[in-house]
């Protein structure tokens, strides 16, 4: 018995139909995913005028690209999770490693938060490391999910985020 798995253009995932859905065709991947991180992202900034947020910082929770769609009111889910199983590996792994960096990012800020609440010099530096740390981490992820990388220029072990935008850019 042959194991069918799906390929992106083709049949449930042809082009025009991702296309529709807000999934790039050429990676499989959809830009939605990021909502989870801009969601944070914006609180983190937001923070040292509004120091309400600082509960909605510390509930937020990582979630990876699947348990993402499973749990989102995205119209095509189903179809970006089928999607995403498709992508290349490489691009999936690439994305993967961006997450889990931009996921350690936050966990270290709400270990910030929870330390000093309501201090405002510790909200003005966390605003500081969401925009210099964690936003550049969330265009790079982007910018795979777009297809818009050259997996061998960006793989640079331990070099981090810097050297990924550098490359991304260069």
């Amino acid at each position: 018995m042959e194991c069918l798995h799906p390929v992106l253009g083709a049949g449930d995932l042809a082009a025009e139909r991702l296309e529709l859905a807000n999934i790039n065709p050429q990676t499989g991947l959809a830009t939605d995913y990021l909502n989870h991180f801009n969601e944070v992202m914006m609180l983190l900034e937001m923070l040292p005028a509004m120091p309400d947020c600082a509960g909605d910082v510390l509930d937020w929770k990582p979630l990876d690209y699947v348990g993402h769609f499973e749990n989102s009111t995205f119209k095509d889910k189903k179809l970006a999770i089928l999607a995403y199983q498709a992508a290349p590996a490489s691009l999936r792994s690439h994305l993967e490693i961006q997450v889990a960096e931009i996921n350690a990012r936050v966990c270290q800020i709400q270990d910030r938060l929870r330390q000093s609440p309501g201090a405002s010099d510790v909200a003005a530096e966390i605003a500081d490391m969401a925009t210099n740390e964690i936003k550049p981490l969330i265009s790079i992820a982007g910018a795979v999910i777009h297809g818009h990388v050259d997996l061998e220029a960006t793989q640079h072990e331990g070099e981090g985020a810097q050297a990924e935008i550098d490359a991304l850019f260069a």
